[in-house]
């Protein structure tokens, strides 16, 4: 029986990946195409694991496996990064996209051959399909990357093998197959560059916010893999185990990830924070604002639970309930982006970190919070929260975050109309787009998208939703650049539109990755 939602996603996949390479057109294209072809017919195999339980590790069973959306994501974004990078002549960072590319298809492609390993019977025709890819990227890997390069690649798999047995084994039905290869792909790239910088770097190079990001994102997973492993002999719910765990977190901080990321940037961090913070006015006004919108956000957290009752059989607030966090979220970036985007770059991270972090104390039930954040958060969930994490919110932040940290500031001379937008691909495609494609859909929809929920009716308000943001943000941000491609910035919202209203994925994570790559190409 043929799943028309899969087929109706794959195919909105297929125009984004045929829309990237009618603008650009190079030997790793039909590696691309090649791993789209292959990653199409895997994926059903994928499905079928999780459906038997014949998969390796548990993954999230309420959604399909994603294999395809998420395979196409960071090859694509290597290809636009080569390409922006060559037109404003970074030599270093044209190379740099090419590695991303080749690491994004080597991931991907590794974890279309575990899936056809442990199917029974084998499934030979999928087997030729996907040699044939492999034997694409494998040549087009020896002709276009230096030994160095290569083992760059190498070394990014590598971790990404180890990460996937840690973290999959700890985190059981947190993810599918494809929102795996997405986090924990990236996770590896980045430990893999921290410890490439770490090694070379010389007179504190770079800008000190980047290597933030890299260190506090490879202290949250270290942090996360070292508790999860003490707790499973512990009692993690106990006053001992809660005083530990904020000792081991000083430690651990203080000890070794302050002073890692001190050698890098070549002066203490608390110094160029506090520098940071008072280099202006305006820096000073828009953190007293994020802390009236935080207020504001766990006002609404503790009002919600307020109105659950003890006899109430709702255990759930409604979709529109939920969406107010997303305005909220829209309410905190546009002004970084308008005003100061390095700011916002430096405050996500912190949010970012802020939250992995009481997650932890969550999960783990670390007193005082961790039984208080379990009652309030669970009026939150939906049913993408069916493993033990609570990761939705996260996923929100990072869908907001991701465009600005992978915003090109090096090679921006470059950027011109739809691409003057990238920062905000997180505001357009999930606190408007999905915003409202969820709202009106599910109070003004009747017409129904084949296989799925969602109604035809939110996605065309959501197009239109985004579109009327894009020209406010003409209007109000005069680094915004449109005197021309009306038309690929309308295509683009629209394949990003019908990709929400398709996939069974995080669409915080997909839908603004997806948009991120269109409008830079």
């Amino acid at each position: 029986m043929v799943n028309k939602l899969l087929v109706a996603e794959s195919l909105v996949v297929f125009c984004i990946v045929l829309s990237v390479h009618t603008v650009v057109w190079d030997r790793f294209s039909w590696c691309a195409l090649a791993l789209a072809v292959q990653a199409f017919y895997v994926q059903h195999k994928w499905d079928r694991l999780i459906q038997s339980g014949g998969a390796v590790f548990q993954y999230r069973s309420s959604a399909n496996s994603g294999l395809l959306p998420a395979s196409m994501i960071i090859p694509l974004l290597g290809i636009v990064i080569r390409e922006r990078c060559k037109s404003s002549g970074n030599v270093y960072f044209e190379r740099y996209g090419v590695v991303v590319s080749a690491t994004g298809m080597a991931l991907a492609y590794f974890l279309s051959i575990i899936a056809l390993g442990i199917t029974k019977p084998v499934p030979k025709n999928t087997c030729i399909v996907s040699g044939a890819a492999g034997c694409a990227i494998l040549y087009t890997m020896k002709n276009s990357l230096a030994v160095s390069e290569i083992i760059e690649v190498l070394e990014v798999l590598l971790i990404f093998v180890y990460l996937s047995m840690i973290l999959l084994y700890l985190m059981p039905r947190c993810f599918t197959p494809g929102e795996a290869l997405l986090v924990l792909g990236g996770l590896s790239f980045v430990l893999n560059q921290l410890i490439k910088r770490s090694l070379s770097t010389v007179g504190g190079k770079g800008d000190p916010a980047d290597y933030l990001l890299l260190v506090t994102l490879v202290a949250l997973v270290v942090l996360g893999v070292i508790f999860a492993a003490l707790f499973l002999f512990m009692d993690s719910s106990t006053w001992t185990s809660s005083l530990f765990f904020y000792m081991m977190t000083a430690v651990l901080g203080l000890g070794i990830f302050m002073p890692w990321l001190q050698f890098l940037i070549k002066r203490h961090p608390l110094f160029w924070l506090v520098e940071f913070l008072l280099q202006s006015s305006t820096r000073l006004y828009l953190l007293g604002y994020w802390v009236i919108l935080v207020l504001s956000a766990c006002a609404v957290v503790l009002y919600q639970n307020s109105k659950r009752t003890l006899d109430s059989k709702k255990l759930q607030v409604s979709t529109v309930t939920r969406k107010y966090f997303h305005l909220l979220v829209v309410a905190t970036y546009i002004p970084g982006i308008i005003y100061d985007t390095q700011l916002l770059f430096v405050a996500s991270v912190a949010c970012f970190a802020v939250f992995v972090l009481l997650e932890y104390v969550r999960y783990f039930r670390i007193k005082p919070l961790g039984q208080t954040l379990r009652n309030l958060l669970t009026l939150f969930l939906d049913e993408r929260d069916s493993g033990p994490l609570i990761l939705t919110h996260i996923y929100l932040l990072l869908g907001m975050s991701l465009p600005v940290w992978l915003f090109p500031r090096l090679c921006a001379s470059s950027l011109s109309s739809p691409s003057t937008l990238l920062p905000y691909c997180g505001v357009l495609a999930v606190g408007v787009g999905d915003t409202v494609a969820s709202v009106c859909g599910s109070t003004l929809g009747e017409i129904k998208w084949p296989g799925t929920k969602k109604t035809f009716e939110g996605t065309m308000m959501s197009i239109f939703a985004q579109i009327i943001a894009v020209a406010l943000i003409l209007i109000f941000d005069a680094n915004v650049n449109m005197n021309s491609g009306y038309v690929w910035l309308l295509g683009s919202i629209t394949l990003v539109s019908l990709l929400e209203a398709f996939t069974t994925q995080i669409d915080n994570l997909l839908l603004p990755l997806y948009l991120h790559i269109l409008l830079m190409i």
